[in-house]
């Protein structure tokens, strides 16, 4: 008999959601340390600009090296980090239009 870990190793297809902000990306980051292959959903620039009225502050924005995110999701850390959208920009999941969910998971 063995025990819940090795049998979570052997799942596959393992998708992150979590807010646009810099915790979010650090969250997903920590994720693909144990999980390489870990993709994300709605994390991205342009999910960010299409909910521009639903922005908050983020309290305390991280400032780490992420070096699990691909290019895209590292551009768009940097650009949080760096205040590029304004201070401390912030877009929790909460906050994302259920249509971009349902077109996000129906193209899987």
């Amino acid at each position: 008999m063995t025990t819940g870990a090795p049998v979570i190793h052997k799942v596959s297809g393992i998708t992150y959601w979590g807010d646009v902000d810099t915790h979010g990306l650090a969250i997903l980051n920590r994720l693909r340390s144990r999980f390489p292959r870990a993709r994300s959903v709605l994390v991205d620039r342009g999910t960010l600009l299409a909910h521009r009225s639903q922005w908050v502050a983020e309290k305390t924005p991280a400032k780490a090296a992420l070096g699990l995110l691909n290019p895209a999701e590292q551009a768009i850390y940097q650009d949080l980090v760096n205040g590029i959208f304004g201070p401390a920009v912030r877009l929790e999941q909460e906050r994302v239009s259920f249509a971009a969910l349902e077109q996000a998971l129906s193209t899987g």
